[in-house]
């Protein structure tokens, strides 16, 4: 059965309490801002966006040169972004999962699973090393199938991914209901090692403190306005102030890049997330989901969902919503039609949870692009670098996006850049008001396809063969 739109009234009351500010950043252990740049500085590398993206440069940068000079520039606050918005997925995948990366890039898959698993590790440890505590557990993901044309389609993935390294297992019917009890469920496919979970606010605010720790001058509520180049070196400009740097990282996600022709290969959607209030002992046991696994459906309007460390669940996802002209705002970070949607989707999916009540509804700019993976570029005779495009997988994927942007600044031929997926970009989206018209095609589209099997009508098969898509 598809998902409807519309919610049932008696399901409106499960969000009266909620409050539309990021559960995750509604923490008392936010880290107070650091102070405004207001005069004029030199660095060797200049970075703009305090995300996931920019942290993990800095530290990276950091702890490859402690003698390096960095600074870091944050519009508003750390993790203010994508960063404190997402559901805490940390998924191994750089190509937005397995199917997505065969299709892309065959050829090189077996060696962007090895390094999507490295680099999982590599987080792992650096949370361990560290010392930064952001609930990091690598519980897996189960992806469940909802309707039965789903089943065979899962049920074939673990022969088909094993031989590019990636370990899946099928379980049937009762062996997902075992793990997780929803009367929805018909089988599910079990990522057991490439996925793990974690506070995303706190992941960044133990980043946010190693980067300090070791010297990284950040200085927040102060957005990167301009680039110049001037003999040599990058001018940054800032509302009070500038950075001269040798060279510049851009970590801006889904906002405005300083590079205008970045903007044609990606489109911000606004994702939106519930966050219920902890669940009783007896509400946990009725679902079981005891192993703190990561889930998803299978449908192209898909919803994730998790438990936190406090047995919340949080619960995001099928809608993506674009504004006219790749617009963001603060004003787009609330859609109580979408949180309705999502209050309903959510008590037919865990039926016998129905009373349980929200406490947060928040929304949040993904960076999406036609290829539903990160890309990277060079501007400025090289002095500048970027990557975006993440699509929603960000938190694993942007300490890869960080080396690669360091190698290119750094003029390294690596195994990294070697990669044709570093080395190629995204077909561009076409401009305003065609933009507009064709992404709100394929979102129906889409939906579509949902009520009809999964069926790609004649405009999706169109997409496919184009190398196009619009995905959360």
């Amino acid at each position: 059965m598809p998902f409807p739109r519309h919610p049932r009234p008696e399901i409106l009351g499960s969000l009266s309490d909620a409050i539309p500010i990021p559960f995750w950043l509604d923490d008392p252990h936010h880290p107070e801002a650091e102070p405004a740049l207001t005069t004029a500085i030199s660095t060797g590398l200049a970075i703009i966006g305090a995300g996931f993206t920019g942290l993990w440069t800095a530290l990276l940068a950091k702890e490859a040169d402690p003698t390096h000079e960095v600074v870091l520039l944050e519009a508003e606050e750390t993790a203010i972004g994508a960063t404190g918005r997402n559901g805490g997925f940390v998924d191994a995948s750089l190509t937005h999962g397995f199917e997505n990366g065969r299709s892309y890039w065959p050829e090189e898959l077996v060696t962007l699973t090895a390094m999507g698993l490295s680099n999982l590790d590599a987080i792992q440890a650096t949370v361990k090393r560290l010392n930064i505590d952001c609930d990091f557990i690598r519980s897996g993901e189960l992806l469940v199938a909802t309707e039965p044309y789903q089943v065979e389609e899962l049920r074939r993935k673990p022969e088909e991914a094993e031989p590019f390294g990636e370990q899946l297992v099928w379980l049937d019917q009762d062996e997902t209901r075992a793990m997780v009890n929803s009367p929805l469920y018909l089988g599910g496919l079990y990522n057991p090692h490439g996925v793990a979970m974690a506070n995303p606010a706190q992941l960044a605010w133990g980043l946010r403190r190693a980067c300090l720790s070791l010297g990284v001058k950040l200085y927040e509520h102060t957005p990167g306005l301009a680039l110049e180049e001037d003999n040599g070196v990058i001018r940054v400009r800032t509302p009070y102030g500038q950075v001269i740097a040798k060279r510049v990282a851009l970590a801006t996600n889904a906002f405005p890049p300083l590079i205008k022709s970045v903007s044609r290969y990606i489109v911000p959607v606004y994702d939106y997330v519930l966050v219920t209030e902890p669940m009783s002992e007896d509400q946990r046991a009725s679902i079981g989901w005891q192993g703190r696994e990561g889930l998803s459906d299978t449908n192209n309007q898909f919803h994730y969902y998790r438990t936190t460390a406090d047995s919340r669940i949080l619960w995001g996802g099928y809608d993506a919503v674009y504004h006219y002209n790749n617009a963001v705002g603060k004003h787009l970070e609330t859609n109580y039609e979408v949180f309705g949607r999502l209050a309903e989707h959510f008590f037919l999916n865990f039926p016998q949870l129905e009373g349980l009540r929200f406490t947060h509804a928040f929304g949040g700019a993904i960076d999406t692009c036609s290829r539903f993976s990160p890309f990277w570029g060079t501007a400025y005779s090289g002095r500048v670098a970027y990557v975006t495009g993440f699509t929603g997988l960000g938190v694993g994927s942007s300490r890869f996006g960080a080396l690669v942007m360091l190698d290119l600044l750094d003029g390294k031929s690596t195994e990294r850049t070697a990669l044709k997926m570093v080395r190629t970009k995204p077909i561009p989206f076409p401009p305003e008001p065609l933009r507009s018209v064709v992404i709100d095609l394929t979102r129906r589209s889409l939906e579509q396809a949902d009520y009809n099997q999964g069926r790609r009508n004649l405009w999706l098969k169109l997409l496919d063969a184009a190398g196009l898509g619009f995905d959360s």
